[in-house]
This record gives C-alpha cells, sequence and structure tokens, in this order.
C-alpha cells in the first residue's frame, strides 16, 4: 500500500479542518451576553416519542437582543419544547405564551462569564490536542512511506512533508485560538 505526501498531507489537513469545524458547532452553542438561535437549535425536545432536534419542530428566531421565540410548526408541541429546553440544562426559562415558546436570555453575571470563557477554553483544548493527533499521524505515515522501498521517497523529502505537516498544525492551532478568543470576548461583552 503506497501513498504519496500530498496524499498524507491532504489528510492531515481534513483531520484538522474537522476539528476546527466541530470547535465552530461548539462554541456557538456556548451563551453570550445576547440572544443567538444557536443556543436552542438542536436542543432534543422528545416530539411523539423520538428526540428530535428543535429546529425541526419550530421556527427560532430572536426578535430582541435579549429573546428567543420559537414557533412549533405543531401547536400540540409547545409543552413538549419547553419541557425539552428545561431539560437540556441551559440554565433558561421558557415562558409558554399561546401558541409560542418566549425566553428571555438573562444577563450574565461575571461569574457565569469566567465560567462559560473557561468552556470556551477547554473545547480549544480538546480540539488542539485533535490536531496534535492528526500531525502525529501524519507524521507515522511520513516515516513509514520513507521506509517504504517501492515508494522510492528520499530523507530530505520525508523531512520536508514532516515540516509541512507542522506548518498545517501551527496554521489550525492558530485559527483555533482566534476562534476562541472571539467567543472570549462576545462572552465578556456586556
Amino acid at each position: 500500500m503506497t501513498t504519496t505526501p500530498d496524499a498524507i498531507l491532504n489528510e492531515a489537513e481534513a483531520s484538522m479542518t474537522k476539528a476546527k469545524e466541530y470547535l465552530s458547532s461548539e462554541l456557538r452553542g456556548i451563551r453570550t451576553g445576547r440572544a443567538s438561535t444557536a443556543l436552542v437549535e438542536y436542543v432534543k425536545v422528545d416530539y411523539y416519542g423520538s428526540p428530535t432536534d428543535l429546529n425541526q419542530l419550530a421556527a427560532i428566531s430572536t426578535p430582541e437582543a435579549n429573546q428567543i421565540l420559537i414557533k412549533p410548526f405543531d401547536a400540540g408541541s409547545v409543552q413538549a419544547i419547553k419541557q425539552g429546553i428545561e431539560n437540556a440544562g441551559l440554565g433558561l426559562n421558557p415562558q409558554v405564551e399561546a401558541k409560542m415558546v418566549r425566553i428571555t436570555i438573562p444577563p450574565l453575571d461575571s461569574d457565569r462569564r469566567k465560567q462559560l470563557m473557561g468552556q470556551a477554553k477547554k473545547h480549544g483544548e480538546e480540539q488542539k490536542v485533535v490536531l496534535r493527533n492528526a500531525r502525529r499521524d501524519a507524521n507515522k505515515h511520513a516515516e513509514a512511506l520513507g521506509k517504504d522501498s517501492d515508494a522510492h521517497i528520499s530523507e530530505d523529502e520525508v523531512s520536508t512533508l514532516k515540516d509541512e505537516i507542522q506548518d498545517l498544525l501551527k496554521k489550525y492551532e492558530a485559527e483555533i485560538e482566534t476562534m476562541v478568543k472571539k467567543k472570549s470576548d462576545e462572552i465578556s461583552e456586556v
């Protein structure tokens, strides 16, 4: 099974891109001082016995900076939606109004802000570990390629490949740092 330096690099980059995309989705779910539909989009609601994402059951909007409005497609699911949001452990208090659910986002106190910033940083660190694992795997493939007599790859080419893998890691680590800092800034914004 021979592979090429480009294939190794592409595979490493694909893994690193996935880690970055995962972090992005995790950070969207962390609350800031303002309302965001991303807070509740993927809350699981028990809809006639099957757990369903909230965004599949209702139109979600933010009519004001500190409010989320949920309009279910099926008016009979209002109580199930309220229950799902309460069970999600987001610290939100949904209020049922007619055939809608309204959530007022309370302002964050400084302790909660610090907690959420720590959570964002933790998610960032977890994804950096994923990046480093992708680098380790790519380096192993590079070394195996160098030892493969059929591949005809010189030690210099293996060394260059490892340098390119390291550059890729640095690039993605910097992007993750930027994402976490941006989220932390949003959280600390009053």
